[in-house]
């Protein structure tokens, strides 16, 4: 494997209109708004050159101002993170050569994963893409939609991701299916691109996959696009749901407290 140089940067896409939870990035009871956790939480990696916040809603970039982000103005009514992404790498970023996308509502990313995915790149600049995967220990989490699985093949690329639980278990679900080696994998949404396939991503062919289950990296691999899956030992927790958001709030207070 050859390493190469390469400039690489975090982008975090962020809009309003969250509808399970209104306007989530800007909730603020640990006395931080949730997308300057994430923000904070994603500077924390040593590899990026830049973190910044892209986003469409002047709002947004207010808040991002008031902690001292950075924060690039896209254009209105782009269809995904994926899109918003791409016209910062086509203008703003035009000189990176390594996109990470981290979602504004994962404010409890790890640095050393970004810095992980970054080097998985660098040392194979024959990937176009790369995300990662951590094992599902529980039944609740492999028949839950909103937790989305993936399987792999022997190299490590992903072979399909999907909402229902892949593998089939034909002859049913045994508990010690959650134990090691794992059987199930959940995909931890954080996404590594090269800038050249990000400009193209837009343009990939209609993928009837992707919208049946509404999983946009399925278009990719519909494509042929390879996607390399490295492995978590657990997954970060995004905010969807109040529930989630109360769960986070908690774990910041028991994070003062052993503090103070």
């Amino acid at each position: 494997m050859t390493k190469s140089c390469s400039v690489s940067a975090v982008v975090i896409p962020a809009r309003l209109a969250s509808t399970r939870l209104p306007r989530k990035l800007l909730l603020d009871t640990t006395g931080k708004p949730l997308l300057q956790h994430t923000f904070e939480a994603a500077s924390a990696a040593q590899l990026p050159s830049t973190v910044c916040v892209a986003t469409e809603d002047e709002e947004i970039v207010e808040v991002v101002r008031g902690f001292d982000g950075l924060s690039i103005l896209t254009s209105a009514g782009l269809n995904s993170g994926t899109e918003r992404l791409a016209e910062v790498a086509a203008n703003a970023l035009s000189h990176v050569d390594i996109f990470v996308n981290v979602q504004g509502d994962e404010p409890e990313i790890d640095g050393d994963a970004i810095d992980a995915l970054i080097r998985t790149m660098e040392e194979n600049p024959e990937l176009e893409m790369a995300t990662f995967a951590a094992p599902i220990r529980n039944a609740r989490e492999l028949h839950d939609p909103s937790c989305v699985k993936v399987v792999t093949d022997h190299a490590g690329q992903a072979v399909y991701f999907s909402r229902s639980p892949i593998p089939y278990p034909r002859g049913g679900v045994r508990a010690d299916m959650f134990a090691d080696p794992p059987v199930f994998f959940q995909h931890v949404g954080i996404y590594a691109y090269r800038r050249e396939f990000l400009l193209r991503f837009a343009s990939l062919p209609k993928s009837p996959l992707a919208e049946l289950e509404s999983l946009e990296q399925l278009a990719a691999l519909q494509a042929g696009v390879k996607i390399h899956v490295g492995m978590l030992p657990v997954a970060t927790c995004g905010i969807d749901t109040q529930d989630d958001y109360d769960r986070f709030v908690a774990s910041q207070r028991g994070k003062r407290r052993q503090v103070a």
